[in-house]
């Protein structure tokens, strides 16, 4: 469930249309919507990483365990992440340096990882759907490489856009969650924010924003339409 870091306030019950809103949706106006919708990609708008990257490591004869193990504890490994996400080592350095750990070829590393990754149309539907409702969205993503990105989406999906490996940090740095707030032209406070990874949630609620970890888009997009105010 969302940890709400800001107040409900009271408000008047009126509810207004969206003239804007082919589908019809109901912009839910008495002050307790929150006016942005801040969400990260991988694990929230598609399916789950980690499946993606078992199914590789099972085909390479990859021990996900012990990997999942030296992402968590090594600080080689940690340190290369890091750089990765930040966009400070190439994509072609870190799966030199990766795949020598992990004692497979390095070419297409990357790719391999995510091969098995799907949007997850529901979630993707519900953001575009906020939108059309008039609630300010932005994308707030950690990047493995910036070039994965089905970008064609993103006129119709966000009004702003977080890459890690274009700003040089990532979350779970505050500087991420500050830089989708104003790119979604709302106050920290009246944003939720969305993502997979509970400790990075953690950040967004200091800066008041409600939180929803995502586990499915059945239980987010009811936690979302709570938190908005609207029907998606």
């Amino acid at each position: 469930m969302a940890n709400e870091t800001v107040n409900d306030r009271a408000g008047d019950g009126a509810i207004a249309r969206n003239a804007d809103s082919a589908a019809g949706r109901m912009l839910i106006a008495d002050g307790n919507g929150r006016k942005g919708l801040l969400i990260d990609w991988g694990g929230v708008l598609t399916s789950n990483l980690f499946v993606s990257f078992g199914a590789y490591c099972g085909q390479m004869g990859i021990d996900m365990e012990e990997l999942g193990k030296r992402f968590a504890a090594d600080p080689e490994v940690r340190e290369m992440l890091i750089s990765l996400e930040k966009g400070t080592l190439a994509e072609d350095a870190f799966e030199v340096r990766f795949a020598e750990i992990l004692g497979v070829q390095p070419a297409g590393l990357i790719d391999g990882l995510f091969a098995g990754v799907q949007a997850d149309e529901a979630m993707i539907a519900a953001v575009r759907g906020a939108r059309e409702a008039g609630i300010r969205t932005a994308l707030v993503s950690n990047s493995w490489g910036v070039h994965r990105y089905p970008r064609e989406l993103f006129e119709d999906l966000f009004d702003g856009v977080v890459i890690s490996g274009q700003e040089g940090t990532r979350k779970p740095a505050r500087r991420m969650y500050e830089l989708g707030a104003e790119r979604a032209g709302v106050p920290a406070e009246l944003c939720v924010f969305v993502d997979d990874l509970p400790f990075n949630l953690e950040p967004a609620a200091k800066l008041g924003m409600a939180t929803v970890h995502h586990t499915s888009a059945q239980t987010t997009i009811p936690e979302l339409e709570r938190l908005l105010g609207i029907k998606l």
